[in-house]
């Protein structure tokens, strides 16, 4: 409490602001681990569990949240401490690219056929709320922390090498799926041949490159003064 009085009153809104999202991803989290005993509609969580999906990786955003939050209570130049750079880096190629890549990809298949990616029996396992809680106020949050404050990105190339990093083991985990269980992830990837399903990845992985540079190209605009 000591140091909380000692903290600026921009810091206090960005330490109630951090708070607030991680406390609304703890939330999720819990409500999603509530439902551990319920009977899963077919197909579902089949091999995995729920971690094969990127909707629940991304909800590991809550760690994101977590960091800055402490982040924020840290007095003295902060600025240089090994925690604030890792709050940066998780926000610069984690939690902004992919998090804005799984709302964008998300409701445009969603749209196109929702049974491509959400089938419709989920809607007696997940209440409405909690597909926005996975697939849409993500958004809010993250263009909230672009705009409460600065982030000081990487060196494109170590960004991008992190990004691809995080892309290729996350390809590998489906691609192991697919081979033990015979299903794939998604729905949708059934539908492609081998040299579609490589298009596919190398065009996701292109839009969350592209993703990375709007959040640097957000950051330094909104932060450039």
């Amino acid at each position: 409490i000591a140091a909380t009085h000692r903290l600026s009153s921009p810091v206090i809104f960005k330490l109630m602001y951090h708070i607030t999202a991680f406390s609304w991803y703890m939330f999720v989290v819990k409500s999603l681990a509530a439902k551990a005993g319920e009977e899963l509609p077919p197909g579902i969580f089949v091999y995995g569990g729920p971690w094969k999906y990127l909707t629940f990786l991304n909800l590991l955003q809550m760690s994101f949240f977590g960091v800055a939050a402490v982040n924020d209570l840290q007095l003295g130049r902060k600025s240089e401490s090994t925690l604030n750079r890792c709050k940066d880096l998780l926000f610069a190629v984690f939690a902004f690219p992919v998090g804005t890549f799984v709302v964008l990809f998300f409701w445009t298949i969603f749209a196109y056929d929702r049974e491509l990616v959400y089938p419709a029996t989920i809607d007696t396992f997940f209440p409405p709320w909690m597909n926005h809680a996975m697939h849409t106020f993500v958004l809010p949050f993250l263009f909230g922390e672009v705009l409460v404050q600065p982030h000081v990105y990487p060196q494109a190339k170590h960004a991008l090498a992190v990004l691809g990093l995080v892309g290729f083991a996350y390809l590998s985990w489906i691609i192991w799926v697919y081979i033990s269980a015979g299903i794939w992830v998604y729905p949708l990837l059934g539908h492609f041949s081998t040299a579609g399903l490589v298009g596919f990845f190398i065009l996701n992985m292109s839009v969350v490159t592209l993703l990375y540079l709007l959040g640097d190209m957000l950051n330094r605009h909104v932060w450039s003064k």
